[in-house]
């Protein structure tokens, strides 16, 4: 009796520390590589990092669309800028400008 008094009082706490341990292990792996984890939210931050890269990107090509367009729209219009679009659309080159044509728009 005596034997199984002093059984019970060191098996009882190691078994409720056990459990103890087992759950706050799995809570932490779990918090480690889990949906919500740390893992994933590095995962999340490079990707935001890389929309920023590209978000800029997209701006600046925006910004650049919009002062071309500005060029245009104005009561005094850029004559290079306007030369440009009317060779683009007539198709035409000035006499001094080298044409270099490739196989793909010879055809």
């Amino acid at each position: 009796m005596v034997i199984r008094k002093r059984a019970r009082r060191i098996l009882i706490p190691l078994v409720l520390y056990s459990i103890s341990a087992g759950m706050v292990g799995y809570f932490m792996h779990h918090a480690h590589t889990g949906a919500r984890g740390v893992e994933a939210r590095q995962q999340f931050e490079a990707q935001a990092e890389g929309l920023n890269k590209e978000y800029e990107a997209v701006r600046t090509e925006r910004l650049d669309w919009e002062r071309r367009i500005a060029l245009l729209r104005s009561d005094q219009i850029d004559r290079d800028l306007l030369e440009e679009r009317a060779r683009v659309m007539l198709g035409r080159v000035h006499r001094n400008d080298l044409v270099i044509v490739t196989g793909e728009e010879a055809r």
